[in-house]
């Protein structure tokens, strides 16, 4: 036998209200502001920001170790002011090559 009248009408707004709410809840947990989507692009942001920590860091190294050396060799400034520069002392001759 099935039962019409009041309750029955109530618990149909019931399960349809409930469906509704768990339906937003699914779209908001997928697409809101904390939910699956952003928390993607996030962890790819992360990922993304540890790689460039990591370039820097040997980047820092690499300079440290440059500083100390013209600290410790002055005739280690004279090599790159030759080469990228072209400074020479006035009294020294160059000569340049042709590349072919």
């Amino acid at each position: 036998m099935t039962e019409k009248g009041p309750g029955m009408l109530r618990r149909k707004i019931f399960i349809y209200g409930f469906a509704f709410l768990l339906f937003v809840l699914g779209i908001s947990s997928i697409f809101g502001k904390k939910g699956l989507i952003e928390i993607y692009r996030t962890r790819k942001s992360y990922t993304a920001l540890l790689q460039d920590i990591d370039r820097l860091q040997k980047k820092k190294a690499r300079l440290e170790k440059e500083i100390a050396e013209l600290q410790k060799n002055p005739g280690a400034v004279d090599k790159p002011a030759r080469e990228q520069l072209w400074l020479m002392p006035p009294d020294e001759k160059v000569i340049v090559k042709k590349r072919k």
